[in-house]
């Protein structure tokens, strides 16, 4: 009886434990580990509420995993003017971001320049690469709901490179480890935040047909809404070189 005793003891002191726990890194491992396209083509619909304005623009993206799990990302607006940016993202440095004006001008975009809006939306230049988890810290802070969905809160750090937020918080689902939400702190304060909608499987990857961007303090909002996408098709990798922007 009393080696029953003992060994309910013990379990119940390593269930109270945060032993078994995931860390923010670990759960941040599951979420990389969700699968992602070689290839990316989508049209998207940018809608900037700005007071009672409202611009409207189109754009397609196209997307490709490039050698040593790199990306590449080039964005093409349709309407209303034609404007080009190429991002290529890198592990061990920060990402190159170049753009291509409506005159035809291209520029590099600096490091320093990447808390600007781009096409003047609240989508910043660092918001438009892909996230290599190796340059963040990542802590877990516990729970919480986004959008509707039990999820797990992580604070995320970057650790190199040119950091233009102060910390993030990721809303990671728990029912498969996607990103439904992100909070932005800039400067010491809640900035801005994102949230995924309208998440479906698409060839069996996670998507969000909507996105929003919205400051904290409620002044304006960018929606980013899928028109179509497709994945893992041929894609030449020249269509990503800088040249092919002149």
């Amino acid at each position: 009886m009393k080696r029953k005793v003992l060994l309910a003891l013990i379990a119940v002191i390593f269930l109270c434990t945060p032993l078994w726990a995931l860390t923010g890194r670990e759960i941040m491992e599951k979420s990389d580990a969700l699968p992602e396209p070689k290839t990316a083509d989508s049209t998207v619909l940018m809608n900037i509420y700005k007071g009672n304005d409202v611009l409207e623009k189109e754009f397609e993206m196209k997307a490709k995993k490039m050698k040593d799990d790199e990306d590449a990302i080039i964005i093409s607006f349709i309407r209303p003017t034609q404007i080009t940016l190429l991002t290529h993202t890198y592990k061990v440095q920060d990402d190159d971001q170049w753009l291509k004006l409506s005159s035809g001008k291209v520029k590099r975009i600096a490091s320093t320049d990447k808390d600007k809006p781009f096409v003047n939306s609240h989508f910043y230049y660092e918001d438009l690469g892909s996230r290599d988890i190796d340059k963040f810290d990542f802590t877990l802070l516990g729970e919480g709901k986004a959008v509707g969905e039990d999820c797990y809160k992580v604070e995320s750090v970057k650790n190199r490179g040119t950091k233009v937020y102060d910390k993030m918080i990721l809303y990671v689902r728990k029912s498969d480890y996607f990103i439904v939400r992100i909070d932005f702190f800039k400067d010491g304060e809640f900035h801005k935040y994102m949230e995924n909608y309208d998440i479906k499987k698409v060839k069996n990857i996670l998507t969000p047909f909507k996105a929003v961007m919205s400051l904290a303090d409620g002044a304006g909002k960018t929606e980013l809404i899928m028109e179509k996408v497709d994945y893992n098709m041929d894609m030449k990798s020249s269509l990503f070189d800088k040249e092919a922007l002149r």
